[in-house]
């Protein structure tokens, strides 16, 4: 290892040598070498510039600099206009190239200039990065100014590409930790013990800090931390029940798998982070979130992870994970949780109260959550099922797909929590049976359900039925509580009081009990994300599959009560088959999006 500061065309050096090859194994060596000549005091900035960033993701800091800026940057310091740098942009499609054949062309000379070094570099950038508020334009203008004016071609290139995101080297984080362990510890063998450190804290910098100053001793005060995000778990995916119970050798955990924001939570008393499945903090995003932990965990300190799903706010009904999408704009959060707030589905608890849960077994982690989490309103613990029985499994996954979730995660009861890692351990159950929709459906209005919030004292949702022409009945397809405006929501009721009955109709089929009961006659039209198997609904029962009928997913009301249509005017059971197979078709033969 050397002493004294790293020049940042050594840096510059490694990247033009991993530019030019595309075998992992070289882009290894060069960086082995690249790490015996970086000093101590540069080996966590080396560490993140190779990752193209400055700090650990779950800080938030980011460069940030726009092209039209950087543009300025290259067109000041090399004396050029910023229409030729424009063009030379628009030819090389690359900005690093731009300012690489700028730097060439450029009248005054660097060679009396004092050379770049990585750590000058990387203070200038962290510079840029944390200025803000008035006058942070012109300030990062001139920061990026000064530095490409002291830039050699070379470096110019791999500076703009590093403030742009764009450093294109191709070097994983799994590489990085192969060059450390050959560097550092001399056996590539070790990387997996560098791997468990950075899994622990998610910030490859301090891991390689730690590694070049004490070798594997160094890495021994790595430990959960809470406030650190723990590089999260990942699943495998598998087709059927069957094959996933063989894979993990009998009894296994089933878990309702919701179609939500994956979030890892921190809990220290009072004090909540939340981070994002990439660990960027989101915690701003999710207020709501943060006052359900706060009074919800039963925990000092903890670190859970769950998902955050959308509930509509009248209904109840669980949301698709777009509507989430509301919460991640930088204006308008207040209103978006008013509008679509979340509940909390918690699948794992991996830290509490002093104690790091992630070595023991699944089945003890999940009887911990509960202790952790008892249940409430807006937090509880995902159902799941234990079982060694196919059909049993392809049951829960159809109630919760017909619930409003995704599948299943199914997860072996042994296994410990595997941060960072891809494993079978994990395997997401997708499913067999799924039919994209994309028409309308005219549905008739056989129940309804009393609202809460906002619908107190009216209907929140309605049991809608598809009409089987064969039997002359009405067989219930989806219950629906989104689409209504608040006219709707007056009228309607008004409309179906002269057909209110105590019980339900003899010529409706429902396994889903309605609060109020209605004579067939209004049609509604609606429109849904997809048809699916489902348990509860019973149009075409038995037809696709023993047990199971057809039902929509995420049913809306598109605003029309279709009174030019009677109630056997409706869509009918063999049409809402054919839809189905037609679309499931189209997914079989690849013309849709495979699951």
């Amino acid at each position: 290892m050397r002493r004294g500061p790293l020049p940042y065309r050594r840096l510059v050096q490694a990247y033009e040598a991993m530019e030019r090859t595309t075998k992992r194994l070289e882009l290894t060596d060069i960086l082995v070498q690249l790490y015996r000549d970086t000093g101590l005091e540069d080996v966590e900035k080396v560490t993140y510039l190779n990752q193209g960033k400055l700090y650990p993701d779950y800080l938030g800091v980011e460069i940030g600099l726009g092209e039209k800026l950087v543009v300025r940057a290259i067109s000041s310091a090399m004396g050029m206009s910023a229409s030729a740098v424009g063009e030379l942009f628009r030819r090389h499609g690359d900005l690093g190239s731009a300012a690489e054949e700028a730097a060439r062309g450029r009248l005054q000379s660097t060679l009396f200039m004092e050379p770049l070094t990585v750590a000058k570099v990387y203070s200038s950038l962290d510079e840029v990065a944390r200025a803000s508020g008035q006058g942070s334009q012109d300030l990062k203008l001139r920061l990026l100014v000064s530095l490409l004016n002291a830039a050699s071609p070379e470096e110019a290139k791999y500076l703009v590409r590093t403030v742009v995101g764009e450093l294109r080297l191709g070097v994983a984080d799994y590489t990085i930790l192969d060059a450390l362990a050959l560097a550092y510890t001399g056996d590539r063998a070790n990387r997996s013990i560098l791997e468990r450190a950075y899994n622990l804290c998610s910030d490859l910098g301090a891991v390689a800090r730690a590694v070049a100053e004490g070798g594997l001793k160094g890495l021994e005060t790595f430990k959960v931390t809470v406030g650190k995000p723990i590089r999260p778990m990942l699943a495998e995916r598998m087709s059927s029940p069957k094959e996933i119970i063989e894979k993990l050798g009998g009894r296994c955990s089933s878990e309702y798998k919701y179609d939500g924001e994956r979030m890892q939570v921190h809990k220290k008393g009072k004090e909540v982070k939340i981070f994002s499945r990439r660990l960027e903090v989101i915690t701003d995003h999710y207020p709501d979130a943060v006052q359900i932990v706060r009074e919800e965990v039963r925990a000092n300190e903890a670190i859970l992870e769950c998902e955050g799903v959308a509930v509509d706010v009248d209904s109840g009904e669980l949301l698709p994970f777009q509507q989430l999408m509301h919460r991640r704009r930088k204006h308008g959060v207040k209103e978006a949780m008013e509008r679509f707030p979340v509940s909390l589905f918690f699948f794992d608890v991996l830290y509490l109260d002093g104690e790091d849960l992630t070595l023991r077994p699944y089945s003890e982690r999940r009887k911990v959550l509960s202790e952790v989490v008892p249940g409430g309103a807006r937090a509880q613990v995902a159902p799941n099922l234990v079982t060694d029985d196919p059909s049993e499994m392809e049951t829960f996954m159809e109630e919760a797909i017909q619930q409003g979730c995704e599948g299943l995660v199914v997860k072996d009861l042994r296994s410990p929590y595997r941060a960072g890692a891809r494993a079978f351990a994990w395997i997401k159950l997708k499913r067999e049976y799924r039919s994209e929709l994309t028409d309308t459906l005219d549905l008739v209005v056989v129940g309804a359900f009393y609202g809460r919030g906002r619908r107190a004292g009216v209907y929140g949702a309605y049991l809608l039925a598809a009409y089987d022409d064969k039997e002359d009945l009405f067989k219930t397809v989806c219950k629906v509580g989104t689409g209504f405006t608040d006219v709707d929501l007056e009228q309607i009721p008004k409309r179906l009081e002269h057909l209110r009955l105590p019980h339900v109709h003899p010529r409706v089929q429902s396994k889903m009990v309605a609060d109020v009961w209605f004579v067939p006659s209004l049609v509604f039209e609606v429109i849904a994300s997809e048809i699916t198997l489902s348990p509860v609904h019973v149009a075409a029962w038995g037809r696709v599959k023993p047990q199971a009928g057809l039902a929509l997913r995420f049913p809306k009301f598109t605003g029309r009560v279709r009174d030019d249509k009677g109630p056997e005017d409706a869509t009918t059971t063999d049409e809402l088959l054919e839809m189905y197979n037609r679309q499931l078709k189209k997914i079989e033969s690849g013309e849709a999006e495979a699951v």
